[in-house]
């Protein structure tokens, strides 16, 4: 069973989502603060993390760099913060998702479940694309620029690999939400243009000689090369 590492410091929360998500047929894991949060993150290697942003010892913002830093485990934000600022932040940040509370377990169980049916695009063509000095290894589901890994999280390596299938296209964002995000995705087709943004600065030493991501206003985005 997958597990769901659950980072809240509020005991009733925890332990509501903890017997909805066994429910659901997950397994879980609880930290309660951030320190706890990354000793439990790096040794269960949880599937999925539901994040709290206000946490004694290191707030959530925090615990979202050092997760994403280390790979790319999907995360989901779960905060009584619910400005839009904060929920930009949070994508932008590489959150998978963003729920504010008050809500109902059933829609974070279904949330769960929609982040981690979003699997990143694959296709039966060779395991390895070489784009000048970046490689993406398609078996592996990992990105090289300069031979050195570049971490991504699941939804930004996706878009990224469903892009690079189709040199010099240009897709809308409402065709990358329905072939990346999939068609149960419920939020802003602006999570097109933030992972965009993720992408270009992940990428930012790739050879501009050999290719970019494009935006092309009125239109939408590419994976451009200079054939």
């Amino acid at each position: 069973m997958s597990l769901i590492l659950i980072i809240e410091d509020e005991p009733a929360i925890a332990r509501v989502l903890s017997a909805y998500l066994k429910k659901a047929g997950f397994d879980t894991e609880h930290a309660a603060d951030g320190h706890t949060a990354m000793e439990r993150f790096q040794s269960c290697a949880p599937a999925l993390v539901v994040l709290d942003i206000m946490l004694p010892g290191m707030d959530g913002w925090e615990l979202l760099q050092l997760i994403r830093a280390q790979g790319a485990c999907p995360v989901i934000m779960l905060t009584a913060r619910d400005r839009i600022e904060d929920r930009l932040n949070g994508l932008d940040s590489g959150a998978d998702d963003y729920m504010t509370k008050p809500f109902t377990p059933e829609e974070v169980v279904a949330r769960v479940n929609a982040v981690l049916r979003r699997r990143p695009y694959l296709t039966d063509a060779a395991s390895k694309r070489h784009f000048g000095n970046l490689v993406l290894d398609l078996a592996a589901k990992r990105v090289y620029l300069n031979g050195a890994e570049v971490p991504l999280s699941p939804r930004d390596l996706s878009l990224l690999l469903f892009l690079s299938e189709y040199p010099n296209r240009t897709f809308t964002r409402d065709h990358l939400i329905e072939q990346v995000w999939g068609m149960d995705y419920e939020g802003s087709d602006r999570a097109v243009d933030l992972s965009i943004k993720r992408l270009r600065q992940s990428l930012s030493h790739w050879s501009a000689q050999t290719g970019e991501i494009r935006t092309l206003r009125g239109m939408g985005y590419q994976f451009w090369l200079n054939e």
